[in-house]
């Protein structure tokens, strides 16, 4: 019975040897590779605005914000990376996408399942007019049938529209990683802006008390001379508006500073005012390096992850144009069922009672090349879109980083004009000092110099905060902020 069951397989068995030799066939385009969508920085190898700032070309480090010397900046990112809600949701977009490539590479080896039944079947009344009248069998009140069965399916690729599939689903799981990767650089950006912001209206509102005071001391003294006769009362407003001027802006200040402790416990994954009393001291924003290291273009453009998204995304739609096309051709599908069946449990899986059925199947959508055709024509157009889109990303990004460059290095020499500015300031402020200790200027001479000096001191704290803010702004063009190291978490599970 075994040897006539073996021998009827053959034929099946030849017929799967010979589709696995066919399935090497893929219909629909190969991927290339995406276009050169910005040939000439390519060629040049430079940032045309690279000569703005202090830069080099050596290769970037990942991890940017180590340069500023800020351990609490770097703490909190640190914890930003930990528990940050929209990461961890960005990690497990990346399992679910990892998840359905397995599924999608599955289908690509046969599949099955076990089935075991005990039924009871009562034959009808009217089986004698089944039988005949004549018959003489006894009719069963009813009949027991016991079976199990291994069930198997194989769909043969032949003209690859499943490892087309699988293409797809790779391309766009390595899309979700690269998501993923842009969500830390957005992110660590993110905590380094706002952190900056926070300690750059801490420093303005500590200067702000203290020019207040300055200005509170010149009132004080000015309403004096104005009883003694030798101020007048224009005087006196002048300074009285100026210093409810002060007291003024120290109010937006200390909302900006409330506004920035909520957005870091945002992004470090806490509630609104977990960090007041950690960050509550006041502390100078960090200063970016002398010399900072941005690459080339082409090293830009394959690490920047919103780039290497797009170009995922291309792949995958190329790959979805082979899916539809392989829809005009049949789907061979080998099927086999091996089992036992029989009327009572004992001797069930005698060999008398082994059953087989095996065999190919063909369905071919002959009736539906039209709709066929419609979804090729739609997967092109989608496969254009994602062209066209990772052009506009190089371009964009190119964009980004050559604007950064340029405003960090114009905020440098800002930053220097007004540290002379301020360095004069003081030197006027000293003089001043030492005429008044001489005798030769007042009080309120002394005074006025030095809320000048403090006042081009808040000016360049201004242009230094903003100045590291165009640093990270920079890195962040660059595509910098993510490493495999920190990405581990998006492959767990």
């Amino acid at each position: 019975m075994h040897r006539s069951l073996l021998k009827r397989a053959i034929p099946t068995i030849a017929f799967a040897a010979m589709a696995g030799s066919l399935s090497a066939c893929m219909v629909g385009p190969d991927y290339k590779g995406p276009p050169n969508a910005a040939p000439i920085a390519m060629e040049t190898g430079r940032f045309h605005r690279a000569d703005a700032a202090p830069v080099a070309a050596d290769p970037p480090p990942a991890q940017w914000w180590l340069a500023l010397n800020d351990a609490e900046l770097t703490r909190l990112i640190d914890q930003a990376f930990a528990d940050s809600p929209n990461l961890k949701a960005a990690a497990a977009k990346v399992r679910n996408a990892r998840a359905m490539l397995r599924e999608q590479g599955a289908k690509l080896g046969p599949g099955g399942g076990a089935s075991v039944a005990a039924l009871s079947i009562k034959p009808p009344s009217s089986i004698d007019s089944i039988l005949g009248s004549g018959s003489s069998a006894a009719v069963p009140g009813h009949i027991d049938l016991y079976s199990t069965a291994l069930d198997a399916s194989w769909e043969l690729d032949f003209f690859g529209g499943v490892r087309r599939g699988v293409e797809n689903a790779k391309a766009s799981a390595e899309a979700q990683q690269a998501s993923f990767e842009d969500a830390q650089v957005q992110l660590a950006s993110e905590v380094a802006q706002a952190y900056v912001n926070l300690r750059d209206a801490q420093r303005r509102a500590a200067l702000s008390a203290t020019s207040a005071d300055l200005e509170d001391r010149e009132l004080q003294l000015t309403l004096k001379r104005h009883v003694a006769g030798t101020a007048s009362e224009a005087d006196v407003q002048r300074l009285r508006t100026q210093l409810s001027q002060t007291r003024a802006d120290l109010v937006p200040l200390k909302a900006s500073m409330d506004q920035y402790l909520d957005q870091l416990a945002l992004l470090t994954g806490r509630e609104p005012g977990a960090l007041d009393s950690e960050l509550a001291g006041s502390a100078p924003p960090p200063l970016p390096p002398s010399s900072v290291a941005i690459g080339d273009p082409a090293a830009m453009i394959r690490r920047r992850p919103d780039i290497r998204r797009a170009e995922r995304q291309l792949a995958a739609e190329n790959a979805t144009i082979g899916q539809n096309i392989a829809s005009y051709f049949p789907t061979v599908t080998l099927l086999g069922t091996v089992g036992y069946a029989g009327t009572q449990t004992s001797g069930l899986f005698d060999s008398r009672n082994l059953n087989a059925l095996g065999g190919p199947s063909l369905s071919w959508n002959v009736l539906n090349f039209s709709k066929i055709q419609a979804q090729v024509n739609e997967a092109k157009a989608q496969r254009d879109t994602a062209l066209f889109n990772y052009e506009q990303t190089v371009l964009a990004a190119l964009q980004d980083a050559e604007d950064s460059l340029s405003r960090f290095g114009h905020q440098r020499e800002n930053v220097a004009q007004l540290t002379a500015a301020r360095d004069s300031a003081a030197r006027a402020a000293e003089l001043t000092r030492a005429r008044y200790a001489g005798g030769t200027a007042s009080l309120i001479d002394e005074l006025d110099t030095e809320r000048q000096r403090v006042s081009t001191e808040q000016s360049l704290a201004q242009a230094q905060a903003m100045l590291t803010e165009d640093y990270v702004a920079l890195q962040k063009s660059l595509g910098l902020g993510w490493e495999d190291a920190t990405s581990s978490s998006a492959r767990k599970g």
